[in-house]
């Protein structure tokens, strides 16, 4: 169940500790993107945009260092990162947390260790991300921007601020009311309540995820919830 609202993006050639971390994560909440080597990472991170990495310096085709360096000198993002890494020599250590680490944990590991370690760095780093991931929408209030599996969606101005009550208050049962105190001004609450309807309309044709279940759940006679699991 991804009740955090989090995704990391897991980049790892050893397919057991993918694997281990994972499942990990995944009893926490978070939701998991996995890549084996390079040049996946970067095409999935360019993708998805994870709120966090969590990276093995050696990889079967090329070298996590230079994912690093990427993420943090080239593209100039301070995702969140930590290195789970078999190299375990002081010096490795010292450079992965100078290239832009904000962590580093040596294998063998124990992944409810690794998991700690993601929740305390994100508590340190909460102010680099603030997007709310869930079943693969990806909404990003600075931006103004909304992706659903990495695809931009075009979203009005009160769609937006719309999806973004309802996904800050996943599982939770939301009335009309509540919505319009969220998206309208004092000078704006003549709206009808009928109103919220039809942005829930436009947000269901623009975003169609039904499977395993709706994405935005109709709740008779109370208003709508939005189902993150």
């Amino acid at each position: 169940m991804y009740t955090k609202g989090k995704s990391i993006l897991i980049i790892d050639s050893c397919t057991k500790s993918r694997s281990e971390i994972k499942q990990a994560l995944e009893t926490e909440g978070f939701e998991v993107w996995e890549a084996e080597g390079e040049q996946e990472g970067r095409d999935i991170f360019s993708k998805y945009d994870p709120c966090f990495i969590i990276l093995e310096l050696t990889l079967f085709d090329g070298n996590g260092e230079d994912i690093c360096r990427w993420v943090r000198q080239d593209l100039k993002n301070e995702v969140p990162m930590i290195i789970v890494s078999e190299r375990n020599r002081e010096e490795d250590r010292i450079n992965g947390l100078r290239i832009g680490a904000d962590d580093y944990v040596t294998k063998p590991f124990s992944p409810l260790e690794v998991v700690a370690r993601v929740e305390t760095v994100l508590r340190r780093t909460s102010h680099r991300c603030n997007k709310i991931t869930y079943r693969g929408v990806t909404l990003k209030p600075l931006k103004g921007e909304v992706k659903v599996n990495g695809k931009v969606i075009d979203l009005t101005r009160h769609e937006f601020k719309l999806l973004y009550f309802l996904m800050r208050h996943p599982n939770q049962i939301l009335s009309r009311e509540q919505m319009l105190e969220a998206l309208y001004t004092e000078q704006q609450k003549f709206v009808s309540e009928r109103t919220i309807d039809v942005h829930i309309k436009s947000l269901r044709e623009k975003i169609p995820i039904e499977e395993p279940s709706p994405l935005i759940e109709t709740v008779r006679s109370m208003g709508y919830r939005f189902l993150a699991y």
